[in-house]
């Protein structure tokens, strides 16, 4: 590579802006507001059961992640982090509302570009400014190793959490 120290810079960057959105949120669903007792009841609401199960799910995934991408420390996995909190979101709260985010209800664009945002932080990594490469593993968790970790945990387990705790309220007929 013709200038590996601005691919880097960039990934580094990319890591921390990805990180500062995902530990803001995270911080913010536990101290923000109504607190986690607040998100709780919001998440119930959106059919998640147990809702303060669920806040604390998401809210430790989000800081958790967030913190592994500032490191660049396990980059797949916060990428996962970041793919399975984004995708709960757009299924559970951001679908029917459209496209933008500034419509009613928020759209999902916002949520999808995050979604896709972790599955590349999970395939390509973090870039030579991380623990992963000072530990020597980046290469070996990265690439092909990267994507499936992205995919099976991120996708995987999103879709296994609202398939198993997701119960939204059915419209009524009128």
């Amino acid at each position: 590579m013709k200038d590996a120290n601005s691919v880097n810079l960039a990934l580094l960057a990319f890591r921390l802006c990805i990180a500062s959105v995902m530990l803001a949120h995270g911080i913010n669903h536990i101290f923000g507001g109504g607190k986690i007792e607040g998100t709780a009841r919001w998440f119930a609401s959106l059919g998640m059961k147990p809702g303060i199960v669920h806040a604390w799910l998401a809210s430790l995934t989000e800081v958790a992640g967030g913190a592994l991408l500032v490191l660049g420390l396990l980059t797949p996995f916060a990428g996962a982090a970041v793919i399975g909190v984004m995708l709960v979101a757009l299924i559970t709260n951001h679908r029917g509302n459209g496209f933008f985010i500034f419509r009613p209800g928020e759209g999902w664009e916002y949520v999808m570009t995050l979604t896709f945002c972790g599955l590349l932080l999970a395939t390509i990594g973090p870039g030579k400014w991380s623990l992963d490469d000072a530990f020597d593993i980046r290469d070996n968790i990265t690439g092909r190793n990267g994507l499936l970790i992205g995919l099976v945990a991120g996708v995987g387990g999103a879709l296994a959490l609202l398939a198993l705790f997701w119960r939204p309220e059915r419209e009524k007929a009128a």
